[in-house]
């Protein structure tokens, strides 16, 4: 079997953070979150990591991300950009919005060859997390059916304080296989109970240990294959429909795979505590948390030998 790559989508990060230069550091070495998501891959057993990032943004991310994790993983770039599009479509008039997680995937395919994981790069996903992708990735073989996974984690690991959150609420069967994901936009503690609403008015019980996508999925290469497949389709909808807003979702292709038989999704439960900086009031949480996983041995006190 070809050895797994990790695909770190990361093209947007530069505007949800306004820049990469005014990204806060949130390690006690001045670590990003990426930092600790791409140790924790590299101890699973990742030797590769494929960035998609935007094109003007690789000079940044060499200098802040890239250059301290070569020197334990061999590291690549790729560029999500709206113009790479298969022969025959052009750009809607006016549209400056990404196409989505899907496309971004899409950007890493002539740098992937064999079975892949994708994360987003500013979520904490844990080192149990990398450890079940890997190992997966490692046997997984298509068959009758494409053989896919997903780290799912309790809702209840995955909240913030701060705010509301979005999730993709997974059903599950009796053997750990997903059947369904079901996208709920706004998630959050009410008196002590996980709730969500659709319209801000009426409020649905989720029980605490309900199974949430986090987007750390594994994949063999059918599903770049898939992807490249359907996106055509994708187009035509969204120029009859929403040429300046409609996304390439890649939970969306997995789980119409699912439905329509023709894959399989493996559910692997991580009891770790998910981080992120969904809002800014989370980035102390954050700061506190790693601080204490160095303290307690779980990361060295130097990630990267620089």
């Amino acid at each position: 079997m070809k050895q797994p790559v990790l695909l770190i989508m990361a093209a947007g990060m530069g505007s949800r953070y306004g820049g990469l230069k005014q990204m806060d550091p949130v390690g006690p070495d001045g670590e990003l979150i990426i930092d600790f998501s791409l140790y924790d891959a590299w101890k699973a057993g990742f030797e590769r990591a494929v960035f998609v990032i935007k094109r003007e943004m690789e000079q940044d991310f060499r200098r802040l991300i890239g250059s301290a994790a070569a020197t334990r993983m061999q590291v690549e770039y790729v560029y999500q950009e709206l113009e790479d599009l298969p022969e025959g479509y052009t750009v809607p008039e006016g549209r400056k919005k990404p196409w989505g997680t899907g496309h971004a995937v899409l950007a890493g395919r002539h740098s992937i060859d064999g079975p892949f994981a994708v994360i987003n790069a500013d979520d904490f996903y844990g080192r149990q997390a990398f450890q079940h992708i890997y190992d997966f990735l490692r046997e997984a073989e298509d068959g009758q059916t494409y053989r896919y996974c997903m780290v799912g984690y309790p809702i209840g690991n995955t909240l913030t304080e701060n705010g509301s959150v979005a999730r993709g609420v997974c059903s599950v069967d009796e053997n750990g296989m997903l059947k369904q994901i079901v996208e709920r936009t706004k998630i959050q503690r009410n008196g002590g109970t996980i709730q969500y609403t659709e319209d801000g008015t009426l409020w649905n019980d989720l029980p605490e240990d309900t199974i949430v996508s986090m987007n750390l999925w594994g994949f063999t290469h059918s599903m770049m294959e898939e992807l490249q497949r359907r996106f055509p389709d994708f187009l035509n909808n969204a120029q009859k429909n929403n040429p300046q807003g409609a996304e390439y979702f890649l939970p969306f292709v997995a789980d119409d795979l699912v439905s329509s038989g023709r894959a399989s999704v493996k559910v692997l439960k991580s009891t770790d505590q998910w981080h992120g900086v969904t809002y800014r009031e989370d980035r102390q949480t954050v700061v506190k948390a790693l601080a204490e996983m160095k303290k307690n041995g779980v990361y060295p006190q130097k990630l990267w030998i620089k």
